[in-house]
Formats: structure tokens, sequence, C-alpha cells
């Protein structure tokens, strides 16, 4: 069974040190409805964070 993940849409946003909180939250709320978020680091600048929603 081969399973297919979705991009649904991202957005470069201030990094704050709580954000991982709210993806957490996030994710174990909706992961019923077939979503999951992720929370990543810019890499050009360690300033910004990249929020991404995704469809499993």
């Amino acid at each position: 069974m081969e399973s297919k993940i979705e991009m649904i849409s991202t957005v470069k946003i201030q990094h704050s040190p709580d954000l991982y909180k709210v993806v957490d939250v996030l994710n174990r709320t909706l992961k019923e409805r077939d979503l999951m978020f992720g929370l990543a680091l810019d890499q050009k600048d360690q300033d910004k964070a990249i929020f991404t929603i995704y469809r499993t």
C-alpha cells in the first residue's frame, strides 16, 4: 500500500521558540482528518521558520 503526502500550503513566518507547540497540537488534533503540519528553520535566515501543511 502506497501512501502519498500532498503539500497543501507553505508560508515563511518569524521564528518563535514556542512555534513547535502550535505544530504539535495541530498534528495531534487534526491527524484524524488526514492533515499533517511541519515546521523547519529557513536555511538562509535563521530568524524565519517555514510552516507547511500536508494532506496524507
